[in-house]
């Protein structure tokens, strides 16, 4: 039995000081590496300061050009947004990892059916925020909702797991080509979507992430920041009354609200789309001139708050 107890004390051990050297090289690996999302998340903790801060997934993360808007606007821009955070429980943690360091005059937060409709893997997109995990507590309360906070909290290792390939990659090959302050170009496609297809609208209500969508934006009203959501184009036909939750609470709290895609936007330009749900980078360019000019219109409240656009384009 001791020696059974010594054996199991030695195991332990070894995991423990494996774990913690493996810890220590993966945060070096991800200080270090190019890969796609890195470098945004070492911004994002250590050096973020620009006046408008835009966040969302990957619609986001494709469809902003920083340096347009912040020629319209006259304001430094940095686009946050981070491909694969699909809710909005992934957007409060990046808020509150933001605010601890700077307080943004403008946030303007992309919006969709995922932020306020139940999902099978809510939590999942949560991982690629784990090596930020220990830095910010209010950020890292999220991972008890997701069950892995005391999995992180043990484990320094488990934290780079979810990107360990795409990291080591990035040691080699520098990812950011074409970075624009946070934004990364999409290729153009071949061929470019060919038909609009129709968009189911869900009313499937996560009442967990209704609050969290209230909490963000209390966040941004406690610190005085001027919140306004948006949807950017897709290649999909909705119902008008598609986003109507997200308006409502938007109205709710006087935020003001962009909405690109339900008036179909683009629809007659197939080429600027790469797939239904992305711009590639002539679409993104031309939208964010557009979205520039809408937004410093908002912002000067000359505008009303949803813009409504005519299908065919000039």
């Amino acid at each position: 039995m001791k020696k059974f107890i010594v054996s199991l004390v030695i195991i332990i051990t070894g995991l423990f000081v494996a774990d913690r050297i493996g810890g220590v090289g993966m945060n070096w690996v991800s200080a270090h590496t190019n890969d796609v999302l890195s470098p945004k998340l070492r911004y994002l903790h250590q050096d973020i300061h620009e006046d408008v801060v835009l966040m969302g997934a990957s619609r986001c993360h494709h469809h902003y050009l920083p340096s347009i808007l912040s020629k319209t606007l006259g304001m430094s821009v940095y686009n946050a947004g981070v491909g694969g955070s699909n809710n909005i429980f992934s957007h409060y943690m990046v808020l509150r990892h933001i605010l601890a360091r700077h307080t943004p005059k403008i946030i303007c937060l992309e919006v969709m059916p995922t932020d306020y409709c139940q999902q099978t893997d809510t939590f999942n997109a949560l991982s690629l925020f784990a090596p930020l995990f220990g830095y910010n507590e209010a950020a890292d309360s999220v991972y008890h909702l997701a069950g892995n906070y005391y999995q992180y909290h043990i484990s320094h290792l488990y934290r780079y797991n979810a990107k360990v390939s795409s990291n080591l990659l990035g040691l080699v090959l520098n990812r950011q080509v074409g970075n624009d302050n946070g934004y990364i170009p999409l290729p153009k496609p071949n061929p470019f979507p060919k038909e609009l297809t129709t968009e189911e609208t869900k009313n499937d209500i996560d009442s967990l992430k209704i609050r969290y969508i209230q909490r963000f934006a209390d966040l941004c009203h406690e610190r005085q920041i001027k919140l306004i959501f948006m949807v950017s184009p897709k290649f999909t036909i909705v119902d008008p009354a598609h986003y109507n939750k997200l308006k409502d609470i938007a109205k709710k709290n006087g935020i003001p609200f962009l909405d690109y895609h339900s008036c179909g936007l683009y629809h007659d330009h197939p080429d600027y789309f790469k797939d239904s749900s992305h711009l590639w980078d002539k679409g993104a360019r031309i939208f964010s001139q557009t979205f520039a000019n809408d937004l410093k219109d908002t912002i000067e409240q000359n505008r009303p708050r949803n813009p409504i656009y005519p299908k065919t384009q000039p």
